[in-house]
């Protein structure tokens, strides 16, 4: 299973192509633009996410609410292309586009190095693309992976852990319970008094014209003892879902379980210790290693955390130099939030779930919906009498 997105930021529209689906697996149209509107939920959006109410268009490979086996074909409309056609459009003037041409790169962004690598004297070609809007397209590539996670038993969930100096306190919840509790909070945040000292934070970065980063953690529960492999650096499940989640807009780093905390702990106290029992089979006595052991998964949850640095586009910009007369500048402004935290743990929910999915179905190759229901079913018995 792959995927492909295309467009800008202020373009016509986001695509996303979603190739090897199972057929027969029904297609819920809410479930996609359910996902997408999480995405722009947050304490701390900027005045983009008043504009924009994402909703995806399915184009192809799906028909009478289910696959069909072909390709998926998702659109995502950008309402605010109205007001960039005369600049963004495929054949728009050079003259028209002068106008709004962007000669200083914004530190923190792509713009500097894209623009050397691909040749471009205007930076609107580099930012439009490397734009977090792009995420959009892979929470909706995610929010399809999900419609087979659920099919096989397999439920995600997201919350933030901190964001700036303020981080919450650990609260251990079932895992509706979780998910409730964070879509409840304007942050995404377990513990209340922490999520509002984090609203205030962001507030008074809003008013200093900066911007704030974070720590957010993704649990996928109901996975089977056995996905990914330990044969080959490639088929590690835990290193690709922590390539997917570095991939997205501003994360700098990732770790599973107890993570960088286990290098002050002594092996007794990071390892997890194997028990067995009739009704479980084998399991953990505790998830240290966040649901992984030699790059495969152990049946227990997958904990993964991400980190953000803040947003670099500042409203009390730092200096820049322009390419043209390689003067110092303050860099350029485009439309920013303050905290986008909330909303990219929403992100990393919906990329951790494609990399569990397409190992999913690595594992149980099936032409259709229920052959993999079916596989999936069949091995989780068989490891219960292994």
């Amino acid at each position: 299973m792959r995927y492909l997105t295309a467009g800008e930021s202020h373009g016509p529209q986001l695509t996303v192509i979603v190739e090897g689906l199972p057929s027969q697996l029904s297609f819920a149209k809410e479930k996609i633009d359910w996902q997408l509107k999480r995405r722009q939920k947050g304490y701390g959006r900027g005045r983009r996410m008043q504009i924009e109410s994402d909703q995806v268009e399915i184009l192809s490979g799906v028909r009478f609410g289910k696959t069909t086996g072909a390709p998926v074909t998702l659109v995502i409309e950008n309402k605010d292309w109205t007001h960039w056609q005369k600049i963004m459009d495929p054949y728009s003037s050079p003259e028209e586009a002068e106008k709004r041409r962007i000669p200083r790169p914004r530190p923190g962004h792509a713009d500097l190095n894209g623009a050397i690598k691909y040749g471009h004297h205007d930076m609107r070609d580099v930012l439009e693309r490397s734009s977090a809007r792009e995420t959009a397209a892979r929470v909706a590539a995610g929010a399809v992976a999900r419609l087979i996670l659920e099919e096989c038993g397999i439920q995600l969930a997201s919350h933030v852990v901190r964001i700036g100096e303020i981080e919450a306190e650990r609260v251990e919840l079932p895992l509706a319970d979780l998910i409730q509790q964070a879509e409840d909070s304007p942050v995404r945040c377990l513990d209340k008094e922490a999520a509002k000292r984090m609203m205030e934070l962001i507030d008074q970065a809003k008013k200093e014209g900066d911007s704030l980063g974070g720590i957010v953690e993704v649990i996928v529960e109901g996975v089977p003892i056995g996905l990914g492999s330990h044969v080959h650096w490639d088929r590690k499940l835990d290193a690709r879902i922590a390539q997917a989640v570095v991939s997205i807009n501003a994360f700098k780093g990732v770790e599973f379980g107890i993570g960088f905390e286990a290098a002050k702990r002594k092996g007794s106290k990071v390892h997890d210790e194997i028990m067995w029992s009739k009704e479980r089979g084998f399991y953990r006595a505790t998830n240290r290693l966040g649901g992984f052991e030699g790059g495969m998964t152990t049946g227990e949850a997958i904990v993964v955390r991400g980190v953000m640095k803040p947003i670099p586009t500042l409203y009390k910009p730092l200096n820049s130099v322009d390419i043209d007369t390689k003067e110092t500048f303050a860099a350029s402004i485009e439309r920013s939030d303050s905290c986008a935290v909330p909303a990219a743990s929403v992100v990393a929910e919906n990329v951790v779930a494609w990399e569990v999915a397409c190992a999913l179905l690595e594992k149980f190759p099936a032409d259709t919906a229920d052959e993999l229901v079916e596989q999936v079913k069949q091995y989780r018995e068989r490891t219960l009498r292994f």
